[in-house]
């Protein structure tokens, strides 16, 4: 009978594994692959974007970009697949924050692209929608977009200042709400009565 050494997962592999998978053919398809959980991996990604490896930040953008296209969220779960290795890793907020956006049209017609600090491009609608929570104690908003497959991008602070000038009121279950139009979908911020 012989024994395996079982190979620590490390980033340097992972960064190996997603190369060859997504032969640059954009997203690879982690929603298909079902490889052995190889535990957790000393990575984490902070509320502002920044990904770090055993504690330092990762400066290098391509393998940071490398490293978004292999996320997936399972349960309540992040982790890194590729073909042959499932690691997890910690995940402050969300995996990602929307640094930027553009709109074309207005009023209901209105269409928000946002765009990722890993350089994903996501339209807000029924199938990437926007949300807001709230801190309990300070009211402070916290709103994010869905950029695909349970990741979300945390809008960040100046982004949702210039959205909250094309905000608009609408009508949501008989009760008025201030919020945003895009792609034929309104998505509520705040109750309008607790605008100042």
């Amino acid at each position: 009978m012989t024994s395996q050494n079982r190979v620590q997962p490390s980033a340097e592999g992972i960064a190996a594994s997603a190369k060859a998978a997504s032969q640059g053919k954009g997203l690879p398809p982690v929603h298909l692959w079902n490889p052995p959980d190889c535990g957790d991996l000393d990575m984490r990604i902070a509320r502002d974007g920044t990904w770090f490896y055993l504690g330092t930040p990762i400066g290098r953008k391509e393998l940071v970009r490398l490293f978004s296209t292999i996320l997936r969220k399972d349960g309540a779960r992040y982790v890194l697949v590729t073909p042959v290795e499932k690691v997890g890793i910690t995940v402050d907020d969300a995996p990602f924050v929307a640094v930027d956006f553009e709109v074309a049209g207005e009023g209901r017609d209105q269409v928000l692209t946002f765009e990722t600090n890993v350089g994903d491009f996501t339209v807000a609608g029924p199938e990437a929608p926007i949300r807001v929570e709230r801190d309990a104690e300070t009211g402070e908003p916290s709103p994010y977009v869905l950029v695909r497959a349970e990741l979300e991008a945390l809008i960040d602070r100046k982004s949702f200042y210039r959205l909250v000038e094309i905000g608009a009121h609408h009508a949501v279950e008989g009760e008025r709400w201030f919020g945003l139009w895009s792609s034929g979908t309104f998505f509520p911020v705040i109750p309008s009565a607790e605008l100042p």
